[in-house]
């Protein structure tokens, strides 16, 4: 089967970012035609002027439509495309230039009906942006599995890279209505239905993400709170892995209480580990101030899932 890409993109307030994501496509090396497709998702500050910019150099259209969330817009865009094989970035990406044809080689070689690909920090981040990155990233806070095809078993796609062939949509109907999680439920809807999916380990992608503590812990928070929602909806999928951040802040803070007390023996395995946080983060970013920053990042996600887990568990 030929591959006809379509490149779907929801976007909501964000024209700056959709410049800097829309310019990387024009540099693709890949030879062959693909589309792409601008859902504005109800936004106020419109992007539309920006993705004229690149009317003459993409196979591009652009779609205004009521804010119904990203999940929705990505399934208007795949409605509207043309292609037999869909991919789904978030608008605050950087898609290097030989993304598609990492994608095109791997799909090749071999073949599934949806894939997901890392992310990494590029060189224009700023320092809270790249240590966010590694927070996500890294095998000593995550296991990796975001950055590495040796975390990765059965691997569960991210919606910021996220591809998935036209069929596999049209049997699954794509994401649903939920507002966090969406992805994750659509792979395991993908694996209800025998669609299997892949880690490109070359296909990835340089996500932004959010730029202060504030939103970090916001999004951290929002993710761990739908882990039990999913849970509950697929009951297979629980792991004893997610309670990790929540055992992570309930040890610390008894750390610190048994500090001010006068017994520092416990705080003393979280400055070890701290430390590996501060060299690991500096190995990889050869940058000081973004390996100190990796610890307050690494502390906020471990914060902000952890509780949202709680709160999610324990919901109605």
């Amino acid at each position: 089967m030929k591959l006809q890409f379509s490149i779907i993109i929801p976007v909501y307030n964000r024209p700056t970012e959709i410049d800097e994501l829309l310019q990387s496509l024009v540099c693709q090396t890949y030879s062959d035609n693909f589309e792409v497709i601008v859902v504005e998702d109800g936004s106020t500050i419109k992007a539309e002027d920006v993705v004229s910019k690149y009317a003459k150099d993409l196979n591009l259209h652009y779609f205004y439509k009521e804010n119904t969330g990203a999940g929705a817009s990505r399934n208007f865009g795949m409605q509207k495309a043309l292609g037999n094989y869909f991919i789904v970035f978030d608008s605050d990406c950087i898609i290097p230039p030989n993304y598609l044809v990492e994608v095109e080689n791997a799909l090749t070689k071999y073949y599934t009906d949806a894939f997901g690909g890392a992310d990494a920090a590029h060189e224009s981040f700023t320092t809270i942006q790249k240590a966010i990155n590694y927070s996500m990233t890294s095998f000593f806070t995550t296991g990796g599995i975001r950055g590495s095809k040796k975390a990765v078993d059965k691997f569960q796609p991210r919606s910021f890279n996220f591809g998935i062939s036209r069929e596999a949509f049209e049997v699954t109907k794509g994401f649903s209505k939920m507002k966090i999680g969406e992805d994750i439920d659509l792979t395991f809807r993908l694996w209800e239905h025998n669609f299997e999916t892949q880690f490109i380990k070359n296909a990835f992608v340089y996500h932004k993400r959010r730029s202060t503590f504030q939103q970090f812990f916001k999004q951290t928070f929002a993710f761990g709170k739908g882990r039990p929602f999913l849970n509950r909806k697929y009951p297979g999928s629980a792991k004893i892995t997610y309670w990790f951040p929540s055992v992570f802040i309930v040890l610390l803070l008894f750390s610190v209480i048994s500090s001010v007390i006068g017994y520092p023996i416990f705080m003393g395995f979280f400055t070890a580990y701290f430390l590996i946080i501060f060299l690991d983060s500096l190995l990889k970013n050869k940058n000081i101030g973004v390996a100190f920053v990796s610890i307050l990042t690494t502390i906020t996600q471990f914060t902000g899932y952890g509780l949202g887990f709680l709160k999610g568990l324990f919901a109605n």
